[in-house]
């Protein structure tokens, strides 16, 4: 049978994951919570009170600034507090949900990152409108730990599944058959989602979680191993619920959406 064994979020587009055992997921919305804060370029034009979607290269973000991977962040979502750690030490805690916070996090972002960043970084808060994933449009990302393991094979070392930054992770598929999920409904507990792509991997995956630091080049070993460089798919919420772990993922036929 096939299950839901991981599930993150990513409070702030970037930074790393918020493990949970359940999530709320919502039409329009996917993951609720998930990138709702993303760090802009001091020279990105974006209206922080009224924020729209933009491509990620107008944000900090691990492909371009691999030193974000070691920190590691603390979410407190009743009061919209973000903690940093860096080597099991804090460094830096703010109310990011408040312009203040949001001022001394870019404070400590300007002072960790230097001469990586373009200008005084802008934190800015989609709240529930907008999602700052990668994607134009609010997904939720899911991979199979059948493919991690088949691609492990392949690097001949183990990959941490966090590289792939996703939100579910689902045991019991072979390894690839989610890419034979698009254009499928699937369900997960109660919510119903439609698989829209493959999701293509850019060096962000190449961090070493732990030191910061490009320790393996994932896309070319994913080229030389398999063809192609995707790894997990994007689904799009049909049918909004909580989901936890443990939870069944049905695969339904084929729907044009």
């Amino acid at each position: 049978m096939n299950t839901v064994t991981q599930l993150y979020r990513y409070p702030v587009k970037g930074l790393s994951p918020e493990p949970l055992s359940s999530a709320a997921l919502r039409p329009g919305q996917g993951m609720v919570g998930d990138r709702r804060f993303a760090i802009a370029h001091g020279s990105t034009a974006i209206d922080a009170a009224a924020p729209e979607w933009l491509a990620k290269k107008n944000f900090l973000m691990l492909a371009k600034n691999p030193r974000l991977a070691a920190l590691t962040t603390v979410w407190d979502e009743a009061t919209t507090t973000l903690t940093i750690e860096r080597d099991g030490r804090k460094v830096a805690s703010a109310n990011i949900g408040s312009p203040i916070g949001r001022t001394r996090l870019s404070d400590f972002l300007t002072a960790f990152l230097k001469d990586e960043v373009r200008g005084t970084p802008k934190v800015i808060d989609g709240g529930d409108s907008v999602v700052f994933s990668d994607h134009d449009e609010p997904v939720v990302a899911l991979l199979n730990s059948a493919s991690l393991a088949d691609l492990e094979r392949v690097a001949g070392r183990p990959l941490d599944m966090r590289r792939f930054r996703g939100n579910v992770t689902v045991s019991g598929p072979a390894a690839w058959d989610e890419f034979n999920w698009i254009g499928c409904d699937i369900s997960i507990g109660s919510t119903r989602l439609w698989v829209k792509e493959k999701i293509g991997r850019c060096t962000a995956t190449s961090v070493d979680l732990d030191s910061g630091s490009i320790d393996i080049n994932v896309p070319l070993t994913l080229k030389k191993g398999f063809g192609h460089s995707c790894f997990g798919v994007y689904a799009r919420v049909i049918e909004g619920g909580d989901i936890r772990l443990g939870d069944p993922v049905v695969i339904h036929g084929p729907v044009e959406r």
